[in-house]
């Protein structure tokens, strides 16, 4: 499955270019290397306006860019458009808005997520998943569940509804001491 393509070329350029900015996380030497955006999907559709581009792909969608892979049944992307407002194909200068239903799978470096709607709000920094929500962070062995659960880019934080987290033992609380403290001189 390959996410958004850097608009397979020509007619995907704008948005394959604008996916895997906001996707990226931040500098990290061992990052992959980067490379070109892919976008499969059964149909595709692209309008464009003076100010914006929309694609719809429906069926077997796949979107893969550096270090991201999303695959899902239906993708809906708005991007910003640049250069000559009369050519058929336009090139895309920013993503502005995706949303990604239907057995939703993103990975992204240690990180993996399901949920039947993703919302990506690149203006607001963050990810929207709904219906039945999993985040698996593989780096900390930890699983989020919820009703709702909202990612920040770039950031190691989740917040939402209804949340449960399963995470791997804790051997101390701290809730006994170690070592009983000495009793008052005078007292048994």
């Amino acid at each position: 499955m390959n996410l958004l393509p850097r608009l397979l070329r020509p007619l995907f350029l704008a948005v394959l270019v604008a996916i895997p900015a906001y996707a990226q996380t931040p500098a990290n030497p061992a990052s992959p290397p980067v490379q070109r955006t892919e976008l499969e999907a059964d149909w595709v559709e692209m309008k464009s306006t003076d100010k914006e581009t929309r694609v719809l792909c429906v069926g077997n969608v796949v979107l893969t860019a550096t270090n991201m892979r999303l695959a899902c049944e239906r993708l809906e992307i708005i991007a910003t458009r640049i250069g000559d407002e009369d050519v058929a194909i336009a090139t895309l200068d920013q993503f502005k808005y995706l949303l990604a239903t239907g057995k939703v799978r993103i990975n992204q470096d240690d990180r993996e997520v399901t949920c039947e709607r993703a919302e990506v709000l690149p203006l607001e920094e963050k990810i929207i998943l709904t219906g039945d929500p999993v985040l698996i962070d593989r780096s900390t062995d930890i699983i989020t569940t919820g009703e709702e659960i909202v990612m920040h880019r770039g950031q190691r934080q989740v917040e939402g509804k209804n949340i449960r987290i399963s995470a791997p033992p804790i051997k101390d609380l701290g809730a006994e001491a170690k070592d009983a403290a000495p009793a008052p001189a005078g007292q048994p």
